[in-house]
Parts: C-alpha cells; structure tokens; sequence
C-alpha cells in the first residue's frame, strides 16, 4: 500500500517545549469505538461516528487519539480476539473510514495511535482455522502453543497455568491436543519463538505506518515471550500474583529482542512514530526495560492507577515512577482510568482496598471531588498523561447494568478477573436528551442511565463549574504554562500531613488529599482550582477538603 506521509502531520515538537519527541509531554485521549459515537444508528460505535467527533477532542485540547481494537473479529473480547490485523470489522467500517479518520485527525493537528494485539489472535485467524484443520504435526500448529496433555490419555492440561479470564489455560480440541490461550479459549496464544509470527507482525506494522498511523499501543505486551519448556508454576493462587511476581508466561526477557526490532520498522519512517506498552510488571523497574532507547516510546504506570488517594502512598509511587525512568529517559505516563478498570469517579467513591472492579456507586460526590482533584494532579506531574473518553465529563461506572446486558468475557466465568469492565464502557453522553444522549439515532448497545443527560458534552460546555470545562482549562494552562509537561522531575515542599505540595519551573501545584480544609500560604498567583478556594489578605488559603490548585510562580 502507497504511503500516506503527504497528509496533514501534527507538530513534530512537544506541546510545551522545544525538544523533540510529542510523545514525551503528549495528552493522550483514549477511544473506546463502539461506546464513542455511533455514526450509522445501529446502537454501537464506529468510525465515522469518532471522526464526526474529532473536533470535539481538538477543542478538549489533547494532543493524540489512542483508538482500542477496530479489526475485524467475532467479538468474542470486545475485538481484541482480532480475525485479521489488516481489516476493519464491519461493525466499525472499512479501511476507507480509517483512512480518512487518520487524514482528518491530522489535519486538526491530532495524532493516531492504534491498538495492537500480538499475544494472542481470535481462534477465527485463518492460521489457527488451518492448523485444527491440518491436525498434529501442521507446521501451522507451531505458530500457537500446541501441546499434548498430560496423563496417560493426554486428559490433563500440559501445565498448570491459569486463564487471566478464569480456569485453565489450556482447551483441547478434537484430535486430543491442548493450545494455550492466557485469556479467553477464543485468544489462542502466538509462539513468538516461530520466525514466521515475528515476519507478520513486522508486515503488520508497516501496513499501518504506510495507512498513516503514529504509533501502536501494544496490548499485553509483557506476555508475548513464555519461559522455556512451559514449566509450572505450582500450588498456589496465581492470579493473585499476576503484577506482583515474575511469572513464566509474563515478562520474559525475550520480549525485548522483539521491541527492538520493531522500533527498527518504526524508525523506517517519517513523523516520529511511537510505541507504547502495556506492560504489568512486578516493579516500575521492570517496567522501564520497555522504554529503554532502543525499544518502547512509552509504557502505561500502572503502579499510579492503582494508588489510593492519599498523599503518602502517592508521593511514594510518583519518586518511583520518576526515579525508575529517569536512568532510560523515558518519560513517565500517568493515567487515572481506562477500558478495564473502575472510572476513577466511582473508585475514589468508595473506601481504599476495595481494588479496580467495583460493584458500587459509593459516594458520588466525594467520588467526583476526588476524581478532579485527582485530574489536576496527575495532568501537573512531568511526562505523558492519558485520558480515558468520557473521564473529563466526570462519568461513573455504572454499577447496576442487569446481568442479561453484559458482554464481559470474564463476567461468564467461574473465576478470575471480577467481570465488571462493562461498567466503564457504557457509551458516553453527548446531549441532554434523545433515546442514546447523542451517541446515536438508534440507542445504544449498553443501556444508559437515566442521569446521563446531565452529565452530556452539551449540558456541561460553557459551565465554569462542570468538570468538562475543568479539564479544558487545566488542558489550555498546561499547554501554555512554562514548566508544565515535559521533565524528569519535581522539587517537593514542605506542607500540612496529607497535602502534596511541589514546584516544577514557574509553577507550584498543591493537592490536598484529606477530607477537611486546610490552611497553607499562597505560594504564587492562582491558575486552576479543582475546587473553590478563598485567598486572604495575610498570604494564606484555604484549601478544601479533596482539591486541588496550580499557582504561577
């Protein structure tokens, strides 16, 4: 296919700066497809829809659009079960979609990053289609994790690992074999020991740089290496350990041989291409070996995620995060919320402890204080910031979806992840009423709320007070305030117990974490308040209970 480098490019330069590398200070928003916007009426996402809406995020003032999976696939996990990497599935469009979607993102000045999904294929690829046909000994067989049981008739799995979906990791099919799939039996896992399966991926690759893409968010991208001979884990709660131990199907070493050659296609091309990992590690040690320079652009914090508001534990998590990239110099990624986990508005709406999956709406006004204090704070901090659609209009998880809606693989099965990621995924509000709230003319695929209109783009824009408006002012500051974006680094101040307090150059942010007011001194003129705060002629304010406050300096 004939490259697309003509078309309209974003800025080669950082937002806030002029060093190179976008990618190091960028706004990041992500774009779940079939809960964006619906441009057909058939109650389910898709290209056009999000390309009528590119405006949107240009005015919301991100940088580049992360788009999760749109190739076609049965759907068996939301599209990352992908049939074929080089088609769009029907239900989003076409390559003709993608291609002005791209084309139209570029001449707003927004950059295109599109998932990938190398772990694993649907077991609809023709490969895997081939290889049950073909039976024992296909050479296709050795592109997958073909194994015979265990036991004297091969009955048992070939090891003991364990489905991040639930139950065993391994089906067998007709003829008597077992595959291996870490996710759902529909996500049969690649051997990435097989040359053939590094050739396609590195063709894959260039089919989208040539399509016009910036880069790649690669999904699972610590799992694509397993440990030599499969050898079992032993007699204890694995899934428990998943992030916290090096497991032999999760962060093998031998990943990074595949990231650097990949960062070879990337470098083949013009605009400065980037790949960003999701990466589940052990440490944010770890984690860094995926962005040292000859491999990943970026890779996703999840340490920050999953940090509880509370000024001790996330200090402690922001000096880790800045100290494990700073040897590699790579830019640190902060992110709040995401397709998988609970809406940060919910998770800081209930009690710390309660993990990422919730089943309860808790408090929705501590939550959404919270949740905006918690924005300004993250978008404060040096590095890269992601932002998950839907976030900046302060939306819930919807935590009461009856169980015949839900499409979560996990939800169907006896155990593994809570199966509650359909939550977060309910399609977002764009006006105060209609059957969708704007998403579309013909409803939407997860029911709404009732509440939602309230919440829409159109009952919040041009609202001082709403939380869009938040974060298009705290967007509009960071782009223009020196200091802000880019960096390695933060000097921390002194302050009251429960209050962060840093300066980065001309600029000091103040987050207060506790649930009552506190008083500190004025540090500078104020920018942004996630909340309203009361200045006092002797020097000081009044910092309410969960806000946040950027000051100039």
């Amino acid at each position: 296919m004939t490259q697309h480098l003509a078309a309209p490019a974003a800025p080669t330069t950082g937002t806030t700066g002029t060093h190179t590398g976008w990618w190091r200070d960028a706004v990041i928003y992500q774009v779940y497809p079939r809960s964006f916007a619906d441009g057909n009426g058939d109650g389910m996402g898709d290209l056009e829809g999000i390309r009528s809406r590119l405006p949107y995020l240009k005015d919301l003032g991100v940088d580049a659009v992360w788009l999760s999976p749109f190739y076609a696939s049965p759907q068996a996990d939301a599209g990352y079960d992908v049939a074929d990497y080089r088609a769009i599935d029907p239900m989003f469009g076409n390559l003709l979609d993608a291609d002005a979607l791209i084309r139209e993102a570029h001449e707003l000045g927004l950059r295109i990053i599109v998932d990938l999904v190398p772990n694993h294929s649907s077991d609809q690829h023709e490969w895997f289609q081939r290889a049950l046909r073909e039976g024992p000994g296909s050479p296709l067989r050795e592109r997958y994790h073909f194994r015979e049981g265990r036991g004297a008739d091969g009955a048992e799995p070939p090891n003991d690992w364990e489905s991040i979906f639930g139950g065993p990791a391994w089906t067998r099919v007709a003829d008597g074999e077992w595959y291996l799939h870490l996710f759902a039996p529909e996500q049969p896992d690649f051997n990435w020991e097989h040359p053939a399966v590094r050739d396609e991926f590195r063709s894959i690759l260039r089919f989208w740089l040539d399509m016009g893409v910036d880069g790649f968010r690669v999904d699972v991208a610590h799992g694509l290496v397993k440990a030599e001979g499969l050898p079992d884990i032993g007699a204890h709660d694995q899934l428990k350990l998943l992030g916290n131990d090096v497991m032999p199907f999760f962060d093998q070493d031998g990943v990074h041989e595949i990231y650097r050659s990949w960062r070879k296609v990337l470098q083949e091309y013009d605009g400065e291409r980037v790949l960003v990992a999701e990466a589940w590690t052990p440490t944010v040690e770890r984690t860094a070996h995926y962005v040292r320079p000859d491999e990943m652009h970026q890779a996703f914090n999840f340490q920050y995620l999953s940090t509880h508001w509370d000024a001790a534990e996330l200090r402690g998590v922001i000096d880790a995060s800045l100290a494990a990239m700073q040897p590699v110099g790579a830019p640190t990624t902060w992110v709040l919320s995401n397709h998988d986990v609970t809406r940060h508005a919910t998770r800081f709406a209930n009690p710390a402890g309660l993990g990422t999956q919730l089943r309860t709406p808790g408090d929705r006004e501590l939550g959404l204080r919270r949740a905006r204090a918690a924005t300004l704070l993250m978008l404060a901090l040096p590095g890269s910031a992601y932002l998950y659609q839907g976030e900046e209009l302060g939306l819930p998880d919807v935590t009461d979806l009856p169980d015949e809606v839900r499409q979560d693989p996990s939800f169907f099965r006896a155990s593994g992840q809570d199966g509650f990621r359909d939550g977060c995924r309910v399609p977002i509000p764009w006006t105060r009423e209609g059957s969708s709230y704007g998403f579309g003319s013909g409803g939407s695929w997860l029911p709404q709320p009732a509440a939602w209109g309230a919440l829409s783009v159109e009952a919040q824009a041009g609202d001082p007070s709403s939380t869009l408006e938040l974060y298009r002012s705290a967007l509009l500051v960071r782009r223009e305030q020196p200091g802000l974006g880019a960096g390695d680094g933060v000097e921390w101040l002194e302050a009251p117990e429960g209050v962060l307090a840093f300066r980065r150059e001309g600029f000091v942010c103040t987050a207060n974490t506790t649930g009552r007011a506190i008083r500190i001194d004025v540090p500078g003129r104020m920018l942004l308040a996630s909340a309203r705060v009361r200045t006092s002629v002797d020097g000081t304010a009044e910092l309410p209970a969960d806000t946040t406050v950027w000051w100039a300096v």
